[in-house]
């Protein structure tokens, strides 16, 4: 199954009775509701939601709008609202993957975006390790982490293909991927590619998934050339004071990765408390799963954490685009966690080059119970109550 919930927004209305609804804010409906827009139903890998279709006035800050087409849960299952607190999904992905027909209105993003003229159709985030840091802001960078759109690194969105006219069609937010490193040195990639005609992997940006997910040979091998890791039923973990810094290296184009550039991930990332702790133990904050269609790996919020990020929707005349900047700096955060976690006592291991085979993903149970942490930037910003990334991390892309 094919999920597109990059593009679903749906909230949990008063008129579902479930106990994990019962556990979070729930939508009251308003006198500006219209629910003429009939019915949905969802499935997710693990879990499932319906309820109707309907149009509401939504404010995000100084921003409203008028008849925005959401959808109402009136019913949930397998979701465990209740654990993360989360009430909902607010997707920001392109139109080809919506699933609420488009007959029923525009999406939030259209509607975010319409007020605004190039070079200011754009979104951007910094997910935060905590509600202070986060940031979102539609059409202006937040002078916090970035004055100007040069301080960024910008690399065209990969699209899925072409329409009849022969022009780019989009669907998930997409950048070619040229490597990792391991404190520095150099990690090559399988050679494989689930993006037909793609010139290198590709990389899918998604705050709704907790973890970084990729090839799980690829991983495999990251984690021996990690060191003090070790692989359980539910997925890798690796030493609490393990201090690693693994570096990602985007963009670039048609395998030139002249222009790429290496973003870094706080050692605290990689090694992740919150994932839960098993005595000298954390979970891996990068996993295996090979039910990824959409790209070779998706970043999540352990990768997003440590960039400030613009999503920028493009014109006729420019294709999207995304921009990076990265925020974590490699020595001080190895510092940082060494004072955090104490000393690591792992000794250095070789950085393994050559790509392994016969690994296995991570289990889907696993994946559906990490909870998203560290500071969600979309949540709590919509009057009716839309707070997202709910199990997104549990649905094939």
């Amino acid at each position: 199954m094919t999920s597109h919930h990059l593009r679903r927004q749906w909230v949990v209305s008063s008129s579902c009775t479930e106990d994990d609804c019962e556990a979070v804010p729930r939508y009251q409906p308003t006198s500006t509701l219209d629910l003429s827009s009939g019915s949905f139903a969802l499935q997710y890998l693990l879990g499932e939601v319906s309820g109707a279709i309907g149009t509401e006035t939504v404010s995000l800050g100084q921003i409203e709008i008028l008849s925005q087409v959401f959808a109402l849960a009136n019913s949930t299952a397998g979701l465990g609202l209740s654990a993360t607190g989360n009430s909902g999904i607010l997707g920001l992905s392109f139109a080809t993957v919506a699933a609420i027909p488009g007959t029923a209105g525009r999406t939030l993003l259209e509607n975010l975006l319409s007020p605004f003229a190039a070079p200011d159709r754009f979104f951007a985030f910094r997910l935060g390790r905590d509600d202070a840091s986060s940031s979102f802001t539609v059409g202006a960078l937040d002078p916090a982490y970035a004055n100007a759109t040069s301080e960024l690194a910008f690399t065209d969105v990969y699209p899925v293909g072409r329409d009849s006219a022969g022009g780019a069609v989009y669907d998930y937010w997409k950048v070619p991927v040229q490597g990792l490193t391991v404190n520095a040195s150099a990690f090559a990639l399988s050679a494989s590619r689930r993006v037909p005609g793609a010139p290198s992997p590709i990389a899918v940006l998604d705050t709704g998934t907790t973890l970084m997910l990729g090839p799980a040979d690829d991983v495999d091998r990251l984690w021996d050339s990690i060191g003090g890791a070790r692989k359980t039923e539910t997925g890798w973990q690796v030493r609490c004071d393990r201090a690693v810094v693994v570096g990602v290296v985007l963009g670039g184009a048609g395998g030139d990765d002249s222009r790429a550039h290496e973003y870094a991930i706080d050692p605290a990332d990689v090694s992740w408390l919150g994932g839960g702790r098993d005595g000298d133990w954390c979970m891996g904050g990068i996993q295996g799963n090979d039910d990824i269609s959409s790209g070779d790996w998706l970043l999540g919020d352990t990768f997003l954490r440590n960039v400030y990020v613009v999503h920028h929707v493009g014109n006729s005349t420019q294709p999207p685009s995304i921009g990076l900047k990265g925020l974590t700096d490699p020595e001080a955060s190895l510092i940082n966690f060494r004072l955090e976690r104490g000393n690591d006592p792992t000794a250095p291991v070789p950085v393994l080059g050559t790509v392994a085979h016969g690994g296995h993903a991570i289990s889907e149970g696993a994946i559906c119970g990490v909870a998203a942490a560290g500071g969600f930037v979309f949540g709590a910003v919509l009057t009716v109550a839309i707070s997202a990334c709910v199990a997104k991390g549990t649905s094939k892309y």
